[in-house]
């Protein structure tokens, strides 16, 4: 009854994010050792019982599909993770105790839709929020639940922990995700005319070269010609396939 009421504790949020939106549907909350995905089900399902509650974890760090497979928790190998808030290598015993008969689907989740999940949040909502928190988002964005399109969703985004120098890199992965980043490589003409060339080719296609590189000792036989690595700024997956074409 203890351990209950405290779990019932760590769902105080949901309880009260409940009553804000009475019309809510499902909850999508991140797992790590499967305590707050307990408080958050133990709650709304003693109140609300016809809300939906899926956990989401990182593919890399899946303590808790392992723990159901297995019907008891288990210890998994962890791989190294953008949502390192979940990175637990064993479920909690009484929270998956309390979760399993109270979770209605658990969902998987790939280190590129965490990264866009990042870049989303940022870019449309202004928040920054470590990949824990994402992992939710990055479900609805990855396309995983489509039994909950058209309906009123709750995505806690538990968790602002995130480094400066981390969160450029995510983003920067986030982007590639997004098909806004490319890398190409291609060869040029070694003489002087050659780099004005490519690089007046790519912007016909209305795209723009953050980086580029010279590479003479892998190049071709031809002693005239360069390869040249580049990495490229684009709208979308589709533009990325004109750019490579032209190049």
């Amino acid at each position: 009854m203890t351990i209950q009421r405290s779990l019932l504790a760590r769902g105080r949020s949901a309880w009260k994010s409940s009553r804000r939106l009475p019309e809510v549907d499902a909850v999508i909350v991140p797992i790590g050792g499967g305590g707050l995905l307990a408080g958050v089900a133990l709650a709304l399902k003693t109140l609300k019982p016809r809300v939906q509650i899926m956990g989401a974890e990182p593919e890399r760090a899946a303590s808790f599909t392992a723990a159901l497979a297995a019907g008891k928790p288990v210890k998994v190998e962890m791989k190294s993770t953008l949502a390192d808030g979940l990175s637990v290598p064993e479920a909690g015993e009484n929270a998956f105790r309390i979760a399993r008969d109270r979770v209605d689907k658990t969902v998987l989740m790939g280190e590129h839709e965490i990264a866009l999940a990042i870049l989303r949040l940022l870019e449309l909502e202004k928040a920054v929020v470590e990949g824990a928190g994402a992992v939710p988002l990055a479900v609805c964005l990855a396309g995983l639940v489509p039994e909950l399109k058209g309906k009123n969703v709750v995505l806690p985004l538990c968790g602002g922990n995130i480094d400066t120098p981390i969160l450029g890199r995510v983003l920067e992965r986030g982007l590639a995700s997004d098909g806004r980043l490319c890398r190409l490589t291609a060869t040029i003409s070694d003489r002087p005319s050659g780099l004005a060339w490519f690089a007046s080719t790519i912007a016909e296609t209305g795209a723009s070269i953050i980086e580029i590189a010279h590479d003479w000792a892998f190049a071709s036989d031809d002693i005239t010609t360069v390869s040249v690595h580049c990495i490229v700024e684009t709208r979308d997956a589709e533009h990325i396939v004109c750019v490579a074409g032209s190049a």
